[in-house]
């Protein structure tokens, strides 16, 4: 991030993203929420990197430099708020989940933002309290500033499939294994199990908004099995993987449940 753009208000507003498309570093004197009613968001910052599928939003806190990349078609959704009200309290970029009230909340909001109507008030602190409400969720991927450790990361990014223990992988990067695993816990907060399969599972959101099928999905990203990554993947984000594909339709697969 070399160039940072200053835009001092956070707009509030609907904005689609093509594929693989970006928008660059930049800060805002207002908080914002971030939202991808469709495709899924990876916003970045010096920390790293936070994942927003359909159910999820990101929390960008006032000044915090961040970029923002759509994986699939992205309809974005952004709602500017002014530093003075933090209705979650949090001084740092964090992902919510996004129930079925907010996401409507969010999407109606942001439809029509010129709007400054007493029935736009009304929604918009409905919003704001639903907001406080929404439980934090652990969808980030920390970035190490170790070298070596940094290695590692390059390498399984570069390859989520790869199955080599942090022994053999140390042999590569120039440290033993207990370094690595304590510069895991120092720097990102989680231990090297847990950061590979952050990452695999990131990985599998991309390729799931591109509409790769769920069997590619898991082999490319390291699971043995399909039905391997199925059960992770409902763990992390409580449904299945299918749901992240672009031609699912969940109003369809609600009236089948109903």
């Amino acid at each position: 991030m070399t160039e940072i753009r200053h835009e001092p208000v956070a707009p509030t507003r609907t904005r689609w993203l093509a594929p693989g498309s970006d928008i660059d570093a930049h800060r805002h004197d207002d908080h914002q929420i971030v939202y991808a009613a469709r495709g899924v968001l990876a916003v970045t910052t010096d920390a790293g990197t936070w994942i927003a599928p359909a159910n999820r939003a990101i929390w960008v806190p006032a000044g915090t430099v961040h970029a923002h990349r759509a994986h699939g078609a992205l309809e974005l959704r952004l709602l500017g708020l002014p530093a003075t009200e933090n209705p979650l309290g949090l001084d740092v970029p964090s992902v919510l989940t996004v129930g079925p009230l907010l996401r409507e909340l969010i999407i109606a909001h942001t439809t029509t933002p010129a709007d400054d109507s007493p029935e736009r008030r009304r929604l918009r602190a409905v919003l704001l309290d639903r907001l406080a409400a929404s439980p934090q969720q652990p969808v980030q991927l920390p970035a190490p500033s170790d070298p070596r450790l940094r290695r590692i990361c390059d390498i399984l990014r570069a390859d989520p499939a790869d199955r080599r223990t942090l022994d053999a992988l140390g042999r590569e990067a120039g440290a033993s294994a207990r370094t690595l695993s304590r510069l895991c816990t120092a720097e990102l907060g989680m231990t090297f199990p847990q950061w590979r399969t952050q990452l695999r599972l990131y990985q599998a959101l991309v390729l799931l908004a591109e509409d790769t099928p769920v069997t590619t999905v898991a082999h490319r990203c390291g699971w043995s099995s399909a039905s391997a990554f199925i059960d992770v993947f409902r763990r992390a984000y409580g449904h299945t993987p299918g749901r992240h594909r672009p031609g699912y339709d969940a109003e369809r697969e609600q009236g089948r449940r109903s």
